[in-house]
């Protein structure tokens, strides 16, 4: 049978097909400390490879330091990136740099280009036709929370981020819960002319927990994106290493979460 999708064998794609996975990131390198919220290489990387071929062009709108478009120089593929700071614009330039370095010859012809711009603008930009969409949202303005425990100690440092930036375009900074899914929504939708057709989107996201109740962002997002791509299907990314915390012991059930959704959509 012609493998239309991907370059994996048919013992990797099974295992590419369980709902749920765990994956506990390296630790991240130095250069990008930085940035509050950077999911990892490696995990992309798999994605990567189960939804795109050798060759192919992967898209992140909102790329930050960079990650999607590392995972794809490692799977060879093409890749271009929106990010709306130009501190992490810059980064990501950087890591992308001596990732293409250390990788050699092997990936001279790959692209992959860094655009400092709003991805809610992606008309403005000269991007190609994608084959996959790989990326994850602002979960609202949960790095603007006070209480959570690491932003206490990345607040403490005094040389790292506790949130992605102070700029009105940034959605991480949208206080009403409503206007911050419409808009990311939104955003999503306006990729569509940029993706191939029955190309794949996965969103790497979750819901979150604020003022004392839960605010599904996950499923509201499956819900209102669903009505521009098809929702396909979900895998639940799983942390088996983070400590513990007695939130709400003895008086109200309050869970330690340690899962995101992602979320794939299919353009159809």
């Amino acid at each position: 049978m012609k493998n239309k999708l991907n370059d994996l064998t048919n013992k990797e794609w099974l295992k590419f097909q369980k709902s749920w996975f765990i994956h506990n990131p390296p630790p991240r390198k130095k250069g990008v400390l930085v940035h509050p919220a950077k999911f990892p290489e490696t995990m992309a990387q798999e994605f990567i490879e189960f939804f795109t071929k050798q060759g192919e062009t992967v898209l992140d709108p909102m790329a930050g330091t960079g990650s999607t478009l590392i995972a794809a120089l490692r799977a060879g593929r093409n890749s271009y990136g929106i990010e709306l700071n130009p501190k992490y614009a810059k980064i990501a330039k950087q890591m992308i740099e001596e990732e293409r370095k250390s990788l050699g010859c092997s990936i001279e012809k790959l692209k992959s280009e860094i655009i400092n711009g709003d991805a809610a603008q992606i008309t403005a930009y000269p991007l190609p036709v994608a084959d996959y969409v790989l990326t994850s949202p602002p979960y609202w303005d949960m790095l603007r929370a006070k209480g959570a425990e690491t932003q206490k100690k990345r607040r403490a440092s005094g040389s790292l981020d506790v949130h992605y930036s102070d700029d009105p375009n940034d959605m991480g900074n949208i206080a009403d819960y409503e206007e911050f899914l419409a808009r990311l929504v939104r955003m999503y939708a306006g990729l569509k002319p940029f993706l191939r057709e029955r190309a794949y989107l996965t969103i790497i996201v979750k819901n979150v927990k604020k003022g004392g109740r839960i605010y599904p962002l996950a499923w509201d997002i499956a819900r209102e994106l669903g009505r521009v791509y098809a929702l396909k299907d979900e895998k639940i990314w799983l942390q088996d290493n983070q400590p513990l915390a007695p939130f709400g012991m003895g008086s109200a059930w309050v869970s330690n979460t340690f899962h995101h959704y992602c979320l794939q959509f299919r353009n159809e």
